[in-house]
């Protein structure tokens, strides 16, 4: 994907979830068939009822350790001790954008964001090495923090 694509592809994520609660961005490599493009993404993104919590959590309140305890109580399943962390579990999309090339729709450029899960990063870090490697993709996987996907998205232009 080449950078334009790619800034157009984060400014499109920007549009459809919240860029200040994203975590990470997965890139996976950009796919060229029959004048057509099309690219995919996952994305994580801190729960909006983490984020409502975190104030409460650090004053240390009842409220804040009662909604600790539940939320251990909900991860019991899970492989991970995220007991320790603030906001263990973050919600996943993916995004795919198909961009056409060539032929009568040239330039037509569409995009779908899609909130898939709720897990902890190791599993999508897991996840996305996964689908690397069925894919049979030897080209990496680009990993944006969440301050790097802020900062990769373009800043509104000064009208002259």
């Amino acid at each position: 994907m080449n950078e334009e694509t790619r800034s157009r592809f984060l400014a499109a994520i920007a549009k459809q979830v919240p860029a200040d609660r994203v975590i990470e961005v997965h890139l996976f490599g950009a796919i060229r068939q029959g004048g057509m493009e099309s690219g995919v993404a996952v994305i994580a993104l801190e729960r909006a009822s983490d984020s409502a919590c975190h104030p409460e959590r650090s004053e240390g309140s009842a409220s804040a350790e009662a909604a600790s305890a539940s939320e251990n109580e909900e991860d019991d399943d899970a492989s991970v001790d995220d007991s320790t962390a603030p906001a263990s579990r973050y919600t996943v999309y993916s995004a795919r954008y198909r961009y056409t090339l060539k032929g009568l729709d040239r330039g037509k450029w569409e995009v779908s964001v899609t909130e898939e899960a709720d897990a902890p990063l190791l599993t999508v870090d897991a996840v996305v090495r996964g689908v690397q490697r069925r894919s049979g993709d030897a080209d990496e996987v680009v990993r944006l923090s969440g301050d790097e996907f802020r900062a990769a998205l373009p800043t509104a232009q000064p009208v002259a």
